[in-house]
């Protein structure tokens, strides 16, 4: 079973320049630039196309700039899908009335499908969260403390608790290890849909559904 980045070590770290870091506009928007960049050769070519010269290239930066927001292609890509989660969850409006189990089938539907319309770029940024080593570790946090956030979210209106929470990252890991799968071709999308309902069907449902 594919294990999440999310247990490793969090010592040697080298952190890059987050939005919060940064103090101007032109600094912001460099990033951005960056970033962008980064998305489009991904999209295009997979994990393999970013390179950091060809990124500085695309986003009209110095080579040393770029290092500078960023230390290598893993950080780049892992803060890439950090930013893609920030945008799923600020458009995953969840319609009222519906149960912690319907929400959660709806924003898992939401996130996969979104995922699998781009393939090559899914690849890039979720090997560079698998295997990211120790020197990412802030990058990978922050991917992980935003899928859990948006897994509890469906399960409670009001703040999540620590059970809640928990729920959310056992849900979290299960559909980072099926979207692997599905990205190694070791299971299709309705292999991956199929496990994903059955889990949130155990973990939020009223018991009456057992895999056995």
């Amino acid at each position: 079973m594919t294990t999440s980045s999310r247990s490793r070590s969090t010592g040697g770290t080298v952190s890059t320049l987050s939005e919060d870091d940064l103090s101007s506009n032109a600094q912001r928007e460099r990033r951005k630039r960056i970033l962008d960049a980064t998305l489009t050769l991904a999209s295009k070519g997979g994990y393999e196309a970013v390179q950091m010269r060809a990124v500085a290239e695309r986003a009209d930066v110095a080579v040393g700039t770029l290092y500078r927001y960023f230390p290598s292609k893993v950080h780049l890509l892992v803060s890439a899908l950090a930013r893609e989660f920030e945008r799923i969850e600020s458009k995953g409006k969840i319609p009222p009335g519906h149960s912690p189990l319907e929400r959660m089938q709806l924003i898992l539907g939401q996130i996969t499908k979104a995922m699998q319309r781009d393939p090559l770029l899914t690849e890039a940024m979720t090997r560079a969260f698998m295997f990211a080593d120790a020197s990412a570790a802030a990058e990978v946090d922050q991917v992980g403390k935003l899928m859990d956030t948006l897994f509890a979210r469906a399960i409670t209106d009001g703040e999540p608790t620590e059970e809640q929470l928990a729920v959310a990252r056992v849900i979290s890991d299960v559909w980072l290890s099926n979207l692997v799968a599905w990205l190694t071709r070791r299971s299709s999308a309705t292999d991956v849909a199929k496990r994903l309902e059955l889990t949130v069907e155990l973990l939020l449902g009223d018991g009456s559904k057992t895999p056995f």
